[in-house]
C-alpha cells in the first residue's frame, strides 16, 4: 500500500473492526525472539509516587502489512528448577508442552491441580507501533516512533474506542493518522500491579496537518510480521526439555530479574486442541499487562 492509498483507506477501519471481533474469541494465540531490553521498545516509567503518564499515538499497519498490532502468548512461572519464561507455540497454532500439561491438570477436576494450571496460564501481549507525543519522564523520546508492548487491559481500551457500548459514542479508529486520537496512558500501582483504568483516548485529531511529516512517521515504523516467524520460536522439544527441568528441579537458580524475556512477536493463529484449557486458564486470574506482571515477579525476588 502506498501513502496515498493509506490516506484514502482510513487505515482499513472495517477490517480492523472484524479483527477486533475475532480477537474476542478465546481460541487464538501468539510469540517472538528478542531480548527483554530492546531499543525499539518504548516502556513507561513510574514516578516516585508510583504513577506514570504519557501521551501516545497508535500507528497504522506498517508498510506491506495489514494489521497494526501483533499478538503474542507466553508463559511465565517459577518451579523448583527455576523460571520458565517462554513464548507459547500456540501463537503459531501449534501444540505447546505447557498448555498440554495444563489441560491434563485442569481436566483432573482436582482443585489443587487447577490452581497449578492457573499459575502456569498463558499471558497475552500485543505489539504495535506508536508515536510518542509526550513522555515527561523521558522527553528525549518525544516525536519518535517505537514499538509498544501492552496487555489485555490496554487493548480493551482500544476495543472500546472502536466498538463503543453506548449509542451517543462515535466509533473511532485509534490507528488512523488522520481520524485517530492520542492515547493518554495513566498508570497507578494497585496491589503491586500496574493499573490502567484511568487511561483514555483524547478527541479525534490528525497526528499532524503536514502529510510529509506523516509520511516520515510512517516510514519509520517497525515491521510486525517477524513476530510470527517460526524461526523465532523454540521448538516443541526445546520447550518440553526446559519445562521438565523447571518443574522437576535442577541446578537452575535464575531469578526473574536475571532472565531475558523470550522473543516477542504477535499475530493471530488458529487454536489447537488445547483451546479448552486455554479458555479455562483465562477464567482464573485475570490477565494483567505483561510488563507489569514481570515487574511484579522481579520485585518479589
Amino acid at each position: 500500500m502506498d501513502f496515498e492509498s493509506l490516506k484514502n483507506s482510513q487505515s482499513n477501519f472495517d477490517k480492523l473492526t472484524k479483527q477486533i471481533e475475532a480477537n474476542l474469541n478465546p481460541e487464538d494465540a501468539a510469540k517472538t525472539k528478542n531480548k527483554y531490553q530492546d531499543d525499539r521498545l518504548w516502556k513507561p516509567e513510574l514516578d516516585k509516587t508510583g504513577n506514570g503518564y504519557a501521551v501516545l499515538r497508535f500507528l497504522p499497519a506498517p508498510q506491506k502489512e495489514e494489521m497494526p498490532w501483533a499478538r503474542v502468548w507466553s508463559h511465565a512461572f517459577q518451579g523448583p528448577g527455576g523460571w520458565y519464561i517462554e513464548n507459547s507455540l500456540t501463537t503459531l497454532g501449534q501444540k505447546d508442552p505447557v498448555s498440554e500439561e495444563n489441560t491434563i491438570l485442569w481436566n483432573s477436576g482436582v482443585d489443587s491441580d487447577k490452581e497449578i494450571a492457573r499459575k502456569r496460564k498463558r499471558k497475552l501481549s500485543y505489539y504495535s507501533n506508536i508515536y510518542v507525543v509526550s513522555d515527561p519522564k523521558h522527553p528525549e523520546n518525544e516525536g519518535k516512533v517505537f514499538l509498544f508492548k501492552f496487555g489485555k487491559k490496554i487493548f480493551d481500551k482500544i476495543t472500546e474506542a472502536m466498538q463503543p457500548a453506548f449509542e451517543d459514542e462515535k466509533p473511532i479508529n485509534p490507528f488512523d493518522f488522520w481520524t485517530g486520537a492520542n492515547f493518554k496512558l495513566k498508570i497507578r500501582k494497585v496491589d503491586g500491579f500496574w493499573n490502567y483504568d484511568k487511561s483514555e483516548f483524547e478527541a479525534v485529531s490528525p497526528i499532524s496537518t503536514d502529510d510529509e511529516a506523516i509520511k516520515g512517521i510512517w516510514n519509520k515504523q517497525y515491521p510486525l510480521k517477524p513476530f510470527l516467524e517460526a524461526a523465532n520460536f523454540k521448538s516443541y522439544d526445546e520447550l518440553k526439555e526446559k519445562f521438565n527441568r523447571v518443574i522437576a528441579g535442577s541446578k537452575n537458580t535464575e531469578t526473574a530479574s536475571e532472565i531475558d524475556l523470550p522473543p516477542t512477536t504477535g499475530g493471530v493463529a488458529a487454536a489447537t486442541a488445547t483451546a479448552s484449557v486455554q479458555s479455562n486458564e483465562a477464567s482464573g486470574v485475570e490477565d494483567d499487562d505483561t510488563l507489569s506482571y514481570f515487574s511484579k515477579l522481579a520485585e518479589d525476588e
